[in-house]
Formats: structure tokens, C-alpha cells, sequence
């Protein structure tokens, strides 16, 4: 699977859904819309998460119902085995999770971010409050500007 665009690890609780490990929180805001504009843009995802066994086949056919299937889940590539031998670190360009320095930016800025010349993407809200203990640039300032000053 040749791609012109950025290899990209997601994060599933906390980043694509609220937390509530083991079961499947609700999706956050614009989720499912952004990772598949940027499937449609030419970028390869990784689902890269704690989940293992059943929580993570959970998690993977929730990806599915949704609209999204990843290109490898915790694996470089889909015929990857992992093993406890091997150390499980990722070849990618870009990791997406809520644990990042500074907090989940929110999809929507993701996408802004990643694709500033598309505009924003028309996106139809399902869970209007999954962002709102996020930090990003629309309250105080935001929280790149305030690093870098």
C-alpha cells in the first residue's frame, strides 16, 4: 500500500473516544469525519493503542462501523507479528493521542493543522461536549502560542 501522504499513529481511548477503558467511551468530536478526510488525502493510519485481545477487536470493529479501518492495528504493517521480544515502536510521521505534551488538540484543530489549505471540514456534531476540557487555540490563548512566546 504505497501512499503520498503521512504514516499516522492514532490513539484509540481518550483520542478517537471519551475514556472509559475497557468499555468504549463515546466519540469524540469530529473523530470518525477527520480520520477519514484524512484517509481520503492520501495519509496512512495506525491504530496505536494499550488495547489487546478482545477490548482491542472492540475497538477495531467499532473503527469499522464507523467508517474507518486502519492500515495496521499496532503493527507497522498488517502482516507484522508482534512479539515480547521485539520492541513495539512505530516507523510513523505523526502520532495523534490525548496524551501528547499539552493535551488532545481536538480534531478539528488536527485537521486545520495537518490541512490548513482544505479549510475547515463541514463536519455534523454527535458529541458536542467530547472536546470541552481540551486545551487549543480557541481558549486562553492557546496553548502553542503561550509555549513558544
Amino acid at each position: 500500500m504505497e501512499q503520498s501522504g503521512l504514516r499516522i499513529a492514532v490513539d484509540f481511548d481518550g483520542t478517537i473516544v471519551e475514556h472509559k477503558y475497557p468499555a468504549i467511551g463515546k466519540e469524540m468530536l469530529f473523530a470518525f469525519e477527520t480520520l477519514k478526510q484524512l484517509q481520503k488525502k492520501g495519509h496512512t493510519l495506525i491504530l496505536w493503542t494499550y488495547r489487546i485481545g478482545e477490548d482491542l477487536e472492540a475497538a477495531v470493529e467499532y473503527c469499522k462501523e464507523n467508517g474507518v479501518e486502519f492500515y495496521a492495528v499496532n503493527a507497522n504493517h498488517p502482516e507484522e507479528q508482534w512479539t515480547p521480544e521485539i520492541p513495539r515502536k512505530l516507523d510513523v510521521d505523526l502520532f495523534i493521542d490525548d496524551r501528547n505534551v499539552g493535551g488532545f488538540l481536538g480534531w478539528s484543530e488536527i485537521w486545520q493543522r495537518l490541512h490548513p489549505e482544505s479549510g475547515p471540514l463541514d463536519y455534523q456534531l454527535k458529541n458536542p461536549d467530547a472536546h470541552k476540557n481540551f486545551p487549543n487555540e480557541s481558549n486562553s490563548g492557546g496553548f502553542w502560542k503561550k509555549l513558544f512566546s
